[in-house]
């Protein structure tokens, strides 16, 4: 079923010292959805001023040559998800993000779109959480109850956008990051969880998954220690069945 996926999941929306909103990525989102795309479909449910969300985005794409339909703007969501050509869903607050999916009954027919039509899918931070098997691994508060913490399940494992290393100099003593995922793994059957640092992001075609950018990733295998890996690692182990171990 994933032989057809085009997904292009992205740690953060900003980066500091990047430019403005996508400046850090820019290249690799134009790469990702190339000329035979003309229209994209964003998915700005993430944020509570829509319409604000939706006037950023609009500027980014027109800037790369993209024209962008904010699917709150319509009439009927369901209809825009199946005319679309490419999906953008952007950050926010994640619990938020993945209430209106079901709200809307998105979930079923966004997988649908991507992973039987081949429409290329892009997230970012709370847009690449709900790509993802679960958002189980967000950072976000829980401001809003979804149905399910069960997500899109455009890949078979977790991500955690906005991976964080714990400061040696700070003198917080709360879970750090790894901490936390590493509690997370403590439930049994849970699967991988690719920690994407700021300036990190996840390609997958069909059945290969390339890391992106300028930062590396960390990986969390249940009972495994955490390991890095620098950009242009090939993930694709990860986009197999079950609860894959790295090679």
């Amino acid at each position: 079923m994933g032989g057809s996926r085009r997904l292009l999941l992205v740690s953060n929306s900003r980066l500091y010292g990047c430019g403005g909103y996508l400046g850090h990525c820019q290249q690799q989102v134009a790469a990702f959805f190339g000329e035979k795309v003309k229209r994209i479909l964003f998915i700005p449910y993430a944020l509570h001023d829509q319409d604000a969300y939706a006037k950023t985005a609009r500027e980014k794409f027109e800037s790369l040559g993209y024209g962008l339909d904010s699917i709150h703007e319509s009439s009927d969501p369901i209809e825009s998800v199946r005319k679309s050509e490419a999906i953008f869903i952007g950050g926010g607050n994640t619990f938020r993000l993945l209430k209106a999916l079901y709200d809307n009954s998105l979930l079923l027919e966004i997988r649908k779109r991507v992973l039987e039509d081949g429409v290329p899918y892009m997230g970012s931070s709370a847009g690449t959480n709900v790509a993802t098997v679960s958002i189980n691994t967000t950072n976000d508060m829980p401001i809003v109850y979804p149905p399910s913490f069960q997500a899109l399940g455009l890949v078979p494992f977790n991500i955690n956008p906005h991976f964080l290393d714990p400061d040696k100099k700070n003198t917080h003593m709360g879970e750090t990051r790894e901490e936390r995922i590493r509690q997370y793994h403590e439930e049994p059957n849970t699967p991988p969880v690719l920690g994407l640092r700021e300036g990190s992001m996840l390609l997958v075609e069909g059945d290969k998954a390339t890391l992106q950018g300028v930062t590396r990733a960390r990986l969390f295998l249940r009972g495994k220690p955490p390991t890095e890996h620098e950009p242009g690692t090939d993930f694709s182990f990860l986009l197999m069945a079950g609860n894959p171990q790295a090679p």
